[in-house]
């Protein structure tokens, strides 16, 4: 299975190739997609992207994780979520939404098993 590509990108909506959904944050991996609800994990802003965060993501057998932390990147990645990834062998990247999700399609183009947790807003 591939990655699906980011179909569009514009403040508080994403398109994934595939989907019929509008998401405000999303989660993708090679074979799917589905909102990222920050509720499940009692995420914010700060302390920011958690490992439960990204955990559903790397079982799907990615080789990289893209993180796109906000328009402004309000959204903070801490360190023990860098080594979580790192721990299990994940290359991450953790950009400003925008440069997130160009490099996440660079990446699904490359043909690389790319995973992706992305917030569209602030």
């Amino acid at each position: 299975m591939t990655s699906p590509e980011i179909a569009s990108l514009s403040w508080g909506q994403m398109k994934v190739q595939g989907s019929n959904t509008t998401y405000k944050d999303c989660k993708v991996w090679p074979g799917g997609s589905r909102t990222w609800d920050w509720r499940e994990t009692g995420t914010e802003h700060s302390p920011g992207v958690q490992p439960a965060d990204v955990k559903e993501v790397v079982e799907k057998g990615i080789q990289t994780l893209v993180i796109g932390r906000g328009m402004s990147e309000a959204l903070k990645v801490p360190s023990s979520t860098v080594e979580y990834l790192k721990k299990h062998g994940i290359d991450v990247r953790v950009l400003q939404t925008e440069q997130a999700v160009k490099e996440y399609n660079a990446l699904v183009a490359q043909g690389v098993r790319v995973g992706g947790v992305f917030h569209s807003t602030c």
